[in-house]
């Protein structure tokens, strides 16, 4: 019997082209070492030049050499990345990637870079926290050994009442995530925060805190507040950016402890 090679070559073609998007399905869906959720401040404070200075400082974090071993360095050799800018609102810039190579790692870097920037007068914890809790982290395509959530800015919340922040905060906890922090230290404006900080409208100027456990009418600093309000979960840890020219330097190194599940500095305040 003759074959006819031309049939057996139309065939086997089709047969992988019908492979080709069950094979990357199951790519996409492997598990992975990390889920990294970067949750970036773009409220008032953060003028054109700061902003920048962030997605140019994330961008350079997902292309240094150091933060690419950490992520081809775990025993699944990839993670999942997602981003969100947050000020009023918060908004999903970069929904969930997976990133195992170089060349990924470089894509979501361009793509960073080109992001416009979000409007928003406010600091607002709250809503950033409820997003993640309710929309991002459950939309993960594929499972994950850890779930971090590596939150920045320049100042304490000035929307919501502490009592909500708390339980907030205490959602993305429950879905078995890390809130580590990165506050952006800018002398001569944030060298203490509390009372009679910059509030939204109804706000009002309270105390920092209505927590029994806080000394009412206390000033505090940028650090401890993160420390008290957005720390939380196992190894947390803060890393202080020393002004927004800092910003790249902290990010980096918070990357790779973050992405290969190391322990934070010594130092770090932890809650």
């Amino acid at each position: 019997m003759r074959v006819n090679v031309g049939n057996v070559l139309r065939l086997a073609c089709l047969l992988l082209s019908a492979c080709l998007p069950l094979a990357a399905h199951a790519a996409a869906s492997d598990p992975v070492d990390t889920a990294l959720i970067v949750s970036v401040d773009v409220s008032g404070s953060v003028n054109a030049e700061r902003y920048q200075l962030q997605m140019q400082g994330i961008a350079k974090a997902l292309e240094d050499p150091a933060v690419l071993g950490a992520i081809q360095g775990g025993p699944h050799g990839g993670i999942l990345f997602a981003m969100i800018a947050w000020a009023d609102k918060p908004h999903l810039v970069v929904d969930w990637q997976r990133i195992g190579s170089r060349e990924d790692a470089l894509a979501i870097a361009a793509r960073i870079r080109t992001l416009p920037q979000q409007g928003g007068d406010f600091t607002c914890f709250r809503p950033m926290f409820e997003t993640i809790a309710e929309d991002v982290i459950p939309a993960m395509p594929a499972k994950a050994m850890r779930i971090v959530v590596d939150v920045s800015g320049d100042g304490i919340d000035n929307c919501t009442p502490p009592s909500e922040l708390a339980e907030f905060h205490k959602a993305v906890l429950a879905q078995g995530a890390t809130i580590n922090g990165l506050p952006i230290l800018v002398p001569g404006e944030n060298d203490t925060v509390g009372v009679g900080s910059f509030r939204a409208p109804g706000y009002g100027l309270r105390n920092l805190s209505s927590d029994p456990h806080e000394p009412a009418g206390d000033m505090t600093t940028l650090p401890d507040w993160y420390g008290k309000h957005v720390l939380g979960g196992a190894n947390a840890f803060l890393m202080p950016a020393e002004g927004y020219g800092d910003f790249a330097r902290a990010l980096r190194r918070k990357f790779v402890i973050e992405i290969s599940g190391l322990p934070g500095p010594a130092m770090a305040t932890r809650r």
